[in-house]
């Protein structure tokens, strides 16, 4: 088990490679992700409705999201819209998440006398500020997503062959 660990670390790693490499192509191909995961969800969704027997909205998402990842999958150029799409929900999650960093800062300063609030302020603006960029600049934002995709396959990489050589160690 430790060498196939360290080998799917390896390639795991040679993939985040990859993926710095060729960031537009990384998400470019981020579309498919979408739908293997639509589809993955709502036949899930509609097996466990089916088992339990209970038919309600679960069930309904269920057969939503196969129907979606089905469509995705098979018009043409529907893809390259998901991917399009992509962008700004990430561009909406950066300022969202900005603005809710932004008012725990406040909270934090109200509840703690110390200064650890203006870091949170500070984190909260500049994601206000990535969002707004993003949604100016996507393609900025294609390429970031690609090269942040690859650094995380590098250290779930790393990661791996670490865990396998400390199991193998308290054995």
């Amino acid at each position: 088990m430790k060498i196939v660990t360290i080998i799917l670390g390896i390639l795991m790693a040679i993939c985040g490679i990859s993926c710095i490499c060729t960031p537009v192509m990384t998400f470019l191909e981020a579309g498919y992700f979408l739908v293997i995961l639509l589809l993955v969800y709502g036949i899930a969704a509609i097996v466990k409705s089916v088992v339990q027997k209970v038919y309600g909205i679960p069930f309904i998402f269920g057969i939503l999201s196969t129907i979606l990842g089905l469509v995705i999958m098979v018009v043409p150029g529907l893809k390259l819209m998901t991917d399009g799409m992509l962008l700004y929900i990430m561009a909406v999650w950066f300022m969202v998440q900005g603005v809710v960093a932004i008012v725990m800062a406040f909270r934090q300063k109200k509840l703690a006398e110390s200064k650890g609030w203006i870091a949170t302020l500070i984190l909260g603006i500049l994601g206000v500020l990535l969002g707004i960029y993003s949604v100016a600049h996507p393609f900025i934002l294609a390429f970031t997503f690609g090269v942040l995709v690859g650094m995380y396959f590098i250290e779930c990489g790393i990661n791996m062959i670490v865990m396998a050589e400390t199991i193998s160690s308290e054995e």
